[in-house]
This record gives C-alpha cells, sequence and structure tokens, in this order.
C-alpha cells in the first residue's frame, strides 16, 4: 500500500504576502496575537529568536482568507 506524503512549505513573511497578493504589515495583523483569526502552529509559526522571520502556511492562509471573505460577503446583502 502506497501512501503519499505531502510536506508543508512554510514560507518567510515576504514570500508569503506577496503569493496571497497582501503586504507584510496585513498579513502580520491578521495574527491570533493581535485579535487576527490567523493561528500559531497552524498559520504561522514563529523562529527559533526574536529577529527570525516569522514563516507562513500560504496555503492554509489562503483557505483561512477565503472563508472570511465568503463570511464578509454573506453578512452584505
Amino acid at each position: 500500500m502506497s501512501t503519499a506524503i505531502q510536506a508543508t512549505v512554510w514560507l518567510p513573511t515576504t514570500e508569503a504576502a506577496k503569493l496571497l497578493g497582501c503586504s507584510t504589515k496585513h498579513l502580520k495583523r491578521q495574527r491570533d496575537v493581535y485579535g487576527g483569526f490567523l493561528e500559531a502552529g497552524v498559520h504561522y509559526a514563529f523562529g527559533t529568536s526574536l529577529t527570525a522571520s516569522i514563516t507562513w502556511d500560504v496555503e492554509l492562509v489562503r483557505v483561512a482568507f477565503h472563508r472570511r471573505g465568503l463570511a464578509a460577503r454573506k453578512g452584505v446583502k
């Protein structure tokens, strides 16, 4: 039996923001530590030091942005 293993690619903030079509500031403001909906350990991860880049799971962030956009559109009629 063969199982496919898909590795999650974690990208630094600048690269992730470019792929998501948003600014680095916007991306960082969506983190749960600022009252946003992106969760530490799920959507993003801190580096090993205070100056290390935050890395992002771009695909999971894209899904979260899409769900948030859908919810916003349902509220507007």
